[in-house]
């Protein structure tokens, strides 16, 4: 391994997690209404495509989350945004003016789980009207145990959900406390058996390492407790603290934060046990049972990476919904309108609500492919290259070059491919970085590289 002191200690910049490329805040604010049309005529008849569905409501704010979401007391503002979310869907569906196949649909927040029954109704027959759902759609929801299920869950039926995402971050309740997030072992257990009572055995469970107060005893507990829950899939993210984008994570103290080694081995311990376990290590940060689709997509290099992470999804379109949400064609990404009221308003008025977007470059797509390979495979190779680009070469060259300038072993090449070695792979994101030609061009900040 190499020493995680050094490497740590020299590369302190941040740098992003690359679930795009280029990242978010480089989509300009004058392109959003041009692309999405671009987007909805590039779909083709029998083509699958994606959706993601962006429910920005919270019945608490958790100070750790970075996600777009707001704090409500009533339901009234989630029951209304569901009839946006319809009204957006039959906007859509009339732009596009045939039903397209969806291949993977994901509701994440927010927490989606707070939706009810009726409401999770209404979304599914949206759907329904808008596009053909068939028993290759995959559905997945991002769950928060401490919503409780009780009529939500009849309404997940409804809605035709195929995998869950359960939060759980960490079970120490000091950590819990820190981060303004109780959530007992019981309560999430009571969910997952609830799931899987009516049905639901494909799960995933989220935790994060480097939260306020959290430690290897700690994190070490909370592994065991997870693995007892035996989900088919476990996405252990480091925590990103960007109080300068996310005024409620001011809430949490830096003297609590462990430190960059701290954050290192946390993470090295947490892996360890998951592996231990019989989980496969996929990418940086997330691990699946071996039978797993995620594990074999892995084995057979044509596993992907977007906005909700590592994912088995190969459609090349993902349609956006709801306010913030973040669409991607061939050509570029597009991004809805971020405020709530304003994303309302706009489809009250008829309007498509693209706010942002990025049209790609040939130079943007070679580098993506780069990048997402980098970071799925931890390899590309030049044929492979070359064979999905005609002007591959000044790439290839440039994989060398940056392969030859190495001088602490994060990556190496040869006459067939460039490699991050295994001991290496811990600091992907440093490597993929070197790839990344805006990272320099803005003022944007991120979190740390481990």
């Amino acid at each position: 391994m190499l020493s995680p002191d050094y490497i740590l200690s020299k590369f302190k910049d941040p740098v992003p997690r690359y679930t795009s490329y280029p990242t978010a805040p480089h989509f300009k604010p004058e392109l959003g209404g041009t692309l999405i049309e671009r987007l909805h005529s590039s779909i083709k008849e029998q083509e699958r495509i994606s959706v993601y569905v962006h429910v920005p409501f919270c019945d608490r704010l958790c100070w750790f989350c970075g996600c777009h979401t707001k704090h409500t007391l009533k339901y009234d503002p989630v029951e209304a945004y569901v009839s946006t979310l319809t009204q957006e869907i039959k906007l859509v569906s009339r732009r596009i003016g045939f039903a397209p196949l969806l291949g993977q649909v994901h509701f994440g927040g927010g927490s989606p789980s707070m939706l009810s029954a009726e409401d999770l109704s209404r979304l599914r027959i949206a759907f329904e009207g808008a596009f053909v759902i068939d028993s290759d759609t995959e559905i997945s929801v991002e769950i928060d145990p401490s919503d409780g299920l009780n009529d939500t869950l009849l309404g997940l039926q409804q809605l035709g959900m195929t995998r869950a995402s359960i939060g759980v971050q960490d079970f120490d309740p000091e950590v819990q406390t820190a981060i303004n997030r109780p959530q007992t072992f019981e309560q999430t257990k009571s969910v997952v058996d609830d799931l899987r009572s009516v049905g639901i055995h494909s799960l995933n469970i989220d935790a994060l390492y480097g939260l306020p107060l959290q430690d290897e005893v700690k994190i070490a507990k909370t592994m065991e407790l997870i693995v007892s829950l035996a989900p088919d899939r476990v996405a252990l993210f480091g925590y990103a603290h960007v109080p300068w984008m996310k005024k409620h994570q001011q809430m949490i103290k830096d003297e609590d934060l462990p430190g960059q080694q701290a954050r290192f081995d946390q993470a090295e311990l947490a892996a360890k046990m998951l592996i231990a376990a019989g989980y496969q290590k996929i990418g940086i940060d997330h691990f699946a049972l071996p039978t797993d689709t995620l594990a074999i997509a892995a084995n057979q290099k044509n596993m992907r990476r977007n906005f909700q992470g590592y994912t088995t999804d190969n459609c090349e379109i993902l349609l956006p919904f709801g306010a913030s949400s973040i669409g991607r064609f061939q050509d570029g990404y597009v991004q809805n309108i971020v405020p709530t009221g304003q994303y309302q308003a706009a489809i009250e008025k008829g309007e498509l609500p693209a706010a942002k977007g990025m049209s790609l470059s040939l130079d943007d797509k070679i580098r993506a492919h780069i990048i997402e390979r980098l970071m799925c495979d931890f390899e590309i190779r030049f044929n492979d290259l070359s064979k999905r680009f005609e002007c591959a070469q000044p790439y290839i060259d440039e994989l060398k070059s940056v392969a030859s300038a190495e001088e602490d072993g994060l990556c190496e090449a040869d006459g067939i491919k460039f490699t991050i070695p295994n001991n290496a792979r811990p600091y992907t994101r440093i490597v993929a970085a070197r790839f990344d030609a805006y990272l320099n061009k803005s003022g944007a900040r991120y979190s740390k590289a481990v």
